[in-house]
């Protein structure tokens, strides 16, 4: 009897956890609080707070509700077979009732203890996510930009908590997690492309080939860094966070390159896509610094 039949035995704490992404939850949160830090203001620790709160449960309920519509082909990739459901550790219907609940209490959460328009962003996000990102994976490579909007929203939920407003600085925020996600998830769609294919996800590297995404990783990643620097004339951030993104960002440009004369193109997208990770954590460090000092 194979996991997808087994009766699921009574969930743990810890499969509650894992439908909620912990490592994406935890980015989330990190970079709403950078966009919260660099709103103008002073921001009480009830806003921090209630903030910090609110974009966790809605990243974990789009995060639940994603695991709940993927089961099925979660059990045809390695990172995935794992999860409660696909590994037969959960009823399906436990994770999409933890999923719309953390919803509702989100959604509402933002809006009437943060501010509607914090609010009115989250459900954007979460929609987008669960419902047009998800099962687009399905049919076309474009779902990558599909995802990358709901993907981008922390920071941009942190600057609203403060100011109210969608406001120019905090759609730079949004632009630069928006267009880091390209290089950084065509990195992953090239070095798991089989596991992609086997569980019908089609991708920029398994439709197109490794060529194409060895391109678009490229092209995304040159206009990643000098969108970067547009915080600077913004006056969001000033020299250290420039000198730090121009470091950061030469280095993301060699690994892009380097890509073109790669002997193993999977083992290259791999180290493209750790080194993604430390960038957006510097980068945002930085700029908080950058705050701090200043």
């Amino acid at each position: 009897m194979t996991a997808a039949t087994t009766l699921p035995a009574n969930p743990k704490l810890g499969d509650f956890l894992a439908l909620a992404k912990p490592s994406i939850t935890f980015l989330s949160v990190f970079t709403a609080l950078g966009g919260l830090w660099l709103a103008p203001g002073t921001a009480s620790w009830k806003l921090i707070g209630l903030t910090v709160l609110g974009t966790a449960l809605v990243v974990a309920a789009a995060n639940t509700l994603n695991c709940y519509l993927e089961r099925e082909t979660d059990r045809f990739m390695t990172r995935t077979k794992d999860r409660p459901l696909p590994a037969g550790r959960m009823a399906p219907k436990t994770a999409l009732i933890f999923g719309l609940a953390l919803a509702l209490i989100s959604v509402p959460l933002l809006t009437f203890l943060v501010n509607p328009v914090t609010g009115i962003l989250a459900a954007i996000a979460l929609i987008s996510y669960v419902w047009i990102y998800t099962p687009m994976k399905q049919a076309s490579p474009a779902a990558l930009i599909v995802g990358a909007v709901p993907g981008a929203m922390p920071p941009l939920l942190g600057w609203t908590a403060m100011t109210g407003q969608v406001e120019w600085p905090g759609l730079v925020l949004f632009g630069i997690m928006f267009i880091w996600q390209m290089p950084h998830f065509i990195a992953i769609s090239m070095y798991r492309e089989a596991e992609y294919g086997n569980a019908g996800i089609r991708t920029v590297a398994n439709v197109h080939g490794a060529d194409s995404a060895k391109r678009q990783i490229f092209m995304w990643t040159a206009l990643l860094v000098p969108f970067s620097f547009l915080l600077v004339p913004l006056n969001v951030s000033g020299y250290i966070y420039l000198a730090t993104a121009v470091v950061l960002g030469a280095v993301f440009m060699y690994r892009a390159v380097q890509g073109f004369r790669a002997e193993d193109p999977n083992q290259w997208a791999r180290s493209l896509f750790l080194y993604s990770l430390v960038y957006l954590t510097a980068l945002f460090a930085a700029v908080a610094l950058d705050v701090m000092i200043v």
